[in-house]
């Protein structure tokens, strides 16, 4: 099962939800994310959180739409999203797309950066995008990605090493690398053609895909 969580982020930067609706099985709506997951006609199969982010109407609608739908105080130990994922997470999902969860308050955005690794360490796959980033996590071991020519692919270590980092068929590759917090030396990278292999022996790696503004 793939799911998708929708938290309350700005909705300017919400990546286009409807272009995931062939491959995620179930949507989750976090606070104000569940009224996101309307918005877009899609289908609402779980709405949760406090909804202080939202008017009275609003919830009314969410309500209406949500085939399952958990109120919790605004006083509480989690956040809202961290309320999803662990729905989520009892559906013992194989993959979790989150959107909504980046652009305004950077406390949360770490917040949800940390959570990528609570999936991680659960052997899920996890992304978070917004409308010009995905970002994902990875354990040591050898991956090969896509990304088209408008694509820039930036690795930053999570751990405090990353060691024997690899890029291949990348514009600029490294060999046997260790990668440090602090370090730039791999932001802003492209692949040359239509794939790339990354591969490194120890650490906790995170790989961030941006999509490269037109020059105008």
């Amino acid at each position: 099962m793939h799911i998708g969580i929708v938290a309350g982020g700005p909705e300017q930067t919400l990546s286009q939800l409807t272009t995931f609706q062939s491959t995620v099985d179930y949507w989750i709506g976090a606070d104000k994310g569940a009224l996101y997951i309307v918005r877009n006609e899609l289908p609402l199969d779980m709405a949760i959180g406090d909804f202080d982010s939202i008017t009275p109407d609003e919830k009314k609608l969410v309500q209406q739409y949500a085939a399952r739908y958990q109120e919790y105080p605004s006083a509480k130990n989690e956040t809202d999203l961290e309320l999803a994922v662990s729905h989520a997470l009892h559906l013992e999902p194989e993959a979790i797309s989150i959107f909504g969860a980046t652009g305004k308050r950077l406390d949360h955005e770490m917040a949800n950066l940390q959570l990528l690794y609570l999936l991680l360490e659960k052997n899920i796959k996890a992304m978070l995008f917004d409308q010009d980033n995905a970002i994902s996590i990875y354990k040591p071991g050898t991956y090969k990605i896509e990304a088209n020519a408008s694509e820039l692919i930036s690795f930053v270590p999570l751990s405090k090493h990353v060691e024997g980092l690899t890029l291949r068929d990348f514009a600029y590759p490294l060999e046997d690398y260790t990668l440090t917090w602090g370090s730039t030396r791999c932001i802003s990278n492209k692949i040359i053609g239509s794939q790339g292999t990354f591969l490194f022996n120890d650490g906790i790696l995170i790989m961030i895909k941006s999509t490269e503004e037109e020059p105008t």
